[in-house]
């Protein structure tokens, strides 16, 4: 047990039989009022936020999470299915992957590290910079070069997203999974 002051940034509670991730923990003590801590926590179960106040001495379950890492093997409706290192399943609903489905496609070798909570895989993370192919993009205008010109494309998976003029059919392009946007042409 720990009180709510030791919580911060990036610990996990239990929190009504559920683990919640602090995103922000503040500390406020003011005049004659008892010491609070202001929290906003993110249900790792549901994807729900919630800022609640709760009093400095406040007691709550620490929640240690397991992560592993994992490649993605094959889509089994509604699962999709990964492999840890031991070639050991790991199954992962499709609603807990947000916007890791954006850039899920067959035969993609990218390890990913999923999470887990009492046995279970709650989550999975992409690396930060992938590579995908680009299936299908308009071709540049010539004479175009006035600013940053960006052009939709979309990838093997159906995917679209902006991307420099530059960018042909069939080439490999870096992407920033946290923010979905194009980082460049991939480097051979």
């Amino acid at each position: 047990m720990k009180t709510a002051q030791e919580f911060r940034a990036g610990s996990v509670m239990s929190l009504q039989g559920q683990p919640w991730i602090v995103l922000k923990a503040e500390f406020n003590k003011s005049g004659r009022n008892a010491s609070v801590m202001k929290m906003k926590l993110k249900n790792l179960l549901t994807g729900a936020t919630q800022e609640p106040v709760f009093k400095a001495d406040d007691k709550f379950d620490q929640v240690i999470l397991e992560r592993r890492q994992v490649t993605y093997s094959y889509f089994q409706d509604p699962l999709y299915v990964f492999m840890d290192e031991e070639y050991n399943p790991v199954e992962v609903e499709k609603e807990n992957l947000g916007d890791v489905l954006n850039f899920i496609e067959d035969g993609m070798t990218d390890v990913c590290e999923a999470t887990f909570y009492e046995g279970k895989a709650i989550s999975v993370e992409l690396p930060t910079t992938i590579v995908r192919t680009v299936s299908y993009t308009e071709p540049a205008v010539r004479g175009d070069t006035s600013g940053k010109v960006m052009k939709l494309a979309k990838l093997n998976n159906g995917y679209e997203l902006s991307v420099a003029a530059f960018v042909e059919i069939g080439d490999a392009i870096e992407i920033d999974t946290r923010t979905g946007e194009f980082k460049g042409r991939a480097k051979n």
